[in-house]
């Protein structure tokens, strides 16, 4: 059986926003738990010249509903950053970007395989097809930033594992 751009994307994209949301959530546990302010973290850093904490937030948001945007319509094109937001803001936006990929359908979905997409990003212009735009754009940004969130919340001492990045796993029923 062939994989879909449905089962390249959308599954894909929702295991791992599903997995920030819950590590968002542990990060607001711990914090009530040792009484820090969760918003402590919205401007945090692992290095001086890397984005924000928020940044990685909202970055795994763009790359995921609208990396399927662009496949939809030909253009990557997600709103202007938001910029600093509360933690609880955060966690919302995580929420919204699960509830956005949950309501397409493999068909619809799957109805934009194959697209030619010349994408004009910055001063770039790159071409891709459906495909190659979510496999070596959307996802390997997506990724990055999700990652660096995880561990911007770890190197704070947010008690995390890498089963927590990794989500629920999607294996077959034995």
């Amino acid at each position: 059986m062939a994989t879909s751009l449905y089962d390249l994307s959308v599954p894909t994209f929702l295991q791992t926003l599903k997995a920030v949301g819950a590590f968002l959530d542990r990060a607001a546990r711990h914090c009530a738990e040792t009484r820090v302010d969760p918003n402590d973290f919205v401007h945090a850093r692992l290095f001086d010249d890397m984005a924000p904490f928020h940044f990685q937030i909202e970055a795994a948001w763009h790359h995921s509903v609208w990396g399927l945007e662009a496949v939809k319509t030909g253009a990557f094109a997600p709103p202007a950053l938001v910029g600093p937001v509360p933690f609880a803001g955060l966690q919302a936006m995580i929420g919204k970007a699960e509830t956005t990929l949950e309501a397409l359908t493999p068909d619809e979905v799957n109805s934009w395989a194959g697209k030619v997409l010349d994408l004009q990003i910055g001063p770039r212009r790159l071409a891709f097809t459906s495909e190659t735009l979510i496999l070596s754009f959307s996802l390997p940004n997506f990724y990055f930033h999700a990652v660096t969130a995880y561990d911007i919340l770890r190197t704070r001492g947010v008690p995390l594992g890498k089963r927590d990045y990794e989500g629920r796993l999607r294996t077959r029923t034995a």
